[in-house]
């Protein structure tokens, strides 16, 4: 098997990404103009609106731009070009919503950016899948409620497991595994009814599905504890959360998140290039230059 040098690999990998440029341009949507308020008697307080859209959510802040994205859409013939972009048309029609379509078409783009800060960055991570779900999490949630919670349960999962080994209690892993979800579900519900006290409204409304992702990843954290060190576990939990903070940037890119619902063939293609290029990369890591940079140099 022929493998791509270094040089030549950058150079194929730029060459996609001018090509993603030069054909993403998409246009922004006019903003659309409030209607004039009515003078009223008892002035009301607007909320104030996210700055970034949740798309785990169907709510009209979301939904709205990428259905008038869609509607806009001048589409062309349904082969060989656009059949996705029909499907993806017909979809939001009878019901699915859009934003769903749109996080299911960034999965992929995540995958790769995870795939690529692996293989050329040298990220570690936990895997490929954790990284991709902690960044929905981050969506869901916002980063520094995201990364808040999951220190919580990192915490408890260290402590819990650090008095059963002082305590020289002998549990199978199963139980073991239920008594640490029963602390994480204590604490959390513990900073759960300190939400009203502290005053922050986006942990009040946290809802049980990024808990679940923060203890999947607590429970992986364990496992390589067990199997390494805690040292390797804290090197892993921190590149997984560098890699899950990269892929939320690309999620929450609106360039990204319009290309990607518009021109759902072209970016599948374009990933699977650059997939195909990675997997044919065998070169040292970026970080692997800047360790052994004296003894490349010598």
């Amino acid at each position: 098997m022929k493998f791509y040098p270094m040089r030549k690999f950058i150079s194929l990998l730029l060459s996609l990404i001018v090509f993603f440029a030069l054909t993403g341009s998409v246009s922004a949507a006019s903003p659309t103009l409030s209607p004039t308020a009515t003078a009223s008697a008892t002035p009301t307080i607007e909320p104030v609106p996210s700055p970034v859209p949740d798309l785990t959510q169907k709510t009209q802040d979301t939904l709205g731009p990428l259905e008038e994205l869609l509607a806009k859409q001048e589409l062309g013939p349904v082969w060989p070009t656009n059949p996705l972009k029909y499907a993806i048309r017909g979809s939001v029609e009878a019901g699915v919503p859009a934003n769903t379509i749109v996080l299911l078409l960034l999965l992929p783009v995540i995958a790769t950016v995870i795939a690529a800060s692996r293989h050329l960055i040298g990220l570690r991570g936990f895997g490929i899948f954790l990284p991709a779900a902690l960044s929905v999490v981050f969506i869901a949630t916002g980063p520094f409620l995201g990364i808040g919670l999951f220190t919580l349960i990192i915490s408890v999962s260290f402590v819990v497991r650090f008095i059963l080994k002082k305590t020289k209690l002998k549990l199978q892993y199963l139980p073991r595994a239920a008594l640490l979800l029963w602390a994480v579900a204590l604490s959390v519900l513990g900073v759960l009814f300190l939400a009203p006290i502290i005053n922050i409204p986006s942990l009040a409304n946290v809802s049980i599905f990024p808990i679940l992702i923060l203890v999947l990843l607590a429970e992986d954290f364990t496992r390589v504890q067990l199997g390494k060190s805690v040292k390797t576990a804290f090197s892993l939990t921190f590149e997984t959360i560098i890699l899950a903070l990269l892929s939320y940037l690309f999620m929450t890119l609106k360039p990204m998140r319009e290309y990607a619902l518009l021109n759902p063939e072209k970016i599948l293609l374009i990933l699977l290039a650059i997939n195909f290029l990675l997997g044919k990369y065998v070169g040292l890591r970026f970080m692997e230059y800047v360790r052994f940079r004296k003894l490349i140099k010598s």
